[in-house]
């Protein structure tokens, strides 16, 4: 799944950044290759065998442009983070959609850089969230 990422000059020592799902992950970089690796590892560290469901990345470019982190010296990025490292306790299931459903489903997902399974998760979850509040 593709994350935000906020990225700027660290003097001449290389690269800053943060990610506004991930307020505690901040990484570090003397290139910016070893930068968005940095990053990258730090999440899937965050999330390893936890029980905790990674966020829905945050994708309107008006509302990244709008975060306080956002000072107009950096750039926003996009990261992968690889789901399969930090979900470890997912279980595969099969159903069936309608086929106009489930290509709403794939263009939403694509429109926010994630994943079909990460979108119908995300979804339920949402959904079972209505029902016990």
């Amino acid at each position: 799944m593709q994350y935000p990422l906020y990225v700027h000059r660290n003097g001449d020592a290389g690269f800053l950044a943060s990610f506004p799902d991930f307020p505690t992950a901040d990484a570090s970089g003397d290139s910016f290759s070893e930068l968005t690796h940095n990053a990258q590892t730090t999440v899937e560290a965050m999330y390893d065998r936890s029980e905790q469901l990674i966020p829905a990345p945050t994708c309107d470019t008006t509302e990244l442009q709008a975060l306080q982190m956002d000072d107009g010296n950096g750039i926003w990025v996009f990261v992968d983070i690889d789901l399969a490292r930090v979900t470890s306790k997912s279980v595969g299931i099969q159903v069936h959609l309608l086929e106009s459903l489930l290509q709403l489903v794939d263009a939403r997902s694509k429109e926010r850089r994630m994943t079909r399974s990460a979108f119908v998760t995300l979804a339920l979850i949402d959904e079972l969230k209505k029902q016990d509040g």
